[in-house]
Order: structure tokens, then sequence, then C-alpha cells
């Protein structure tokens, strides 16, 4: 976030309502938090301008889908050069089963990966089939995920003053 942008409790209010219900209409969202339709549909566009809301989507249950594997893979590098990575990290981009591409520190991979597939037959060719395919690539280890916990896509705005 911007350091000029100031967040009140009207954008916070906006922000929560918006994260649990990203579909919400104008008018409703204005009446939830207190505010006339014109003024909440000008601070909704100025927080979309400064990238605090970046995209208003659906989430979709995967198990109904038939996505009933979630994996993350530890991915270890053979070199640690710019090009590297940059290859690595646009080949994964592609691959519509990543859901996420983090590359961390403190353990003994440059990356983590999670996706998300169908079963462990699937899992087994995107393993094979792709991700050891990727050039540079030197190690993977792969966990499973057994049941999930907390599994949440708000963001904590309780900091926020």
């Amino acid at each position: 976030m911007k350091d000029s942008l100031r967040l009140d409790r009207y954008d916070r209010a906006i922000l929560e309502k918006l994260q649990q219900e990203g579909g919400i209409s104008n008018q409703e969202l204005a009446q939830a938090i207190g505010l006339s339709p014109s003024p909440c549909s000008r601070r909704v566009r100025r927080l979309e301008e400064a990238g605090v809301i970046r995209a208003r989507v659906a989430l979709l249950g995967a198990e109904p889908l038939g996505l009933t594997l979630t994996a993350f893979i530890h991915i270890r590098m053979d070199q640690h050069t710019e090009e590297r990575f940059a290859h690595f990290e646009r080949t994964v981009s592609a691959y519509p089963e990543v859901m996420g591409c983090f590359l961390i520190t403190g353990q003994d991979a440059d990356y983590v990966l999670q996706v998300v597939v169908p079963d462990m037959a699937y899992y087994r060719s995107f393993l094979l089939e792709r991700i050891t395919r990727i050039e540079g690539v030197s190690g993977v280890h792969s966990s499973f995920v057994l049941n999930k916990v907390v599994d949440k896509t708000a963001l904590p705005l309780g900091h926020i003053r």
C-alpha cells in the first residue's frame, strides 16, 4: 500500500465486507457500511486504483470439482542465478495446477509450490512429466494435505489504524 493512502473506518469496513462477499452490489455494500452509494463507489474505485483491491472473484470448492489432492512441492534448484529462477517461475506460472509458488529461505529448498490435482495418479504424472523436467530442478520433496485445518482467503485487517 502506498504511504500516502490512508484508510479510515469506512475503508476498513469496505475491505472487510468485500472479503466476505466479493459479489455484493454497491448499493448493498453502501448500506452495510453506513454510506450512501456514490461515496461508497468512489472509495471502492480508489482502493482498486491503489491496488488494495486486486480483483473480485468467485471462490470455488475444489473437492466438488474432483480436485481432491493438495500437495506442497519443495523444489531445489541446481544454480542460484537470476536466469535460472526466472525460467522456473515463468514455467510453473503457466501450469493451472499450481495455486501458489513461493521463493523461500530457511529450508533445504528454493521454492515451495502449492498444487491442486484430482488424484495421486495425476500428481505422479504432473511431477514426473512437468516439474522434474524443468531445466534447473535438481530435487523435489512432496508433502500431501491430509486435512485443511485453516483455509481462508481474507487478509487480517486488525492492524490497520
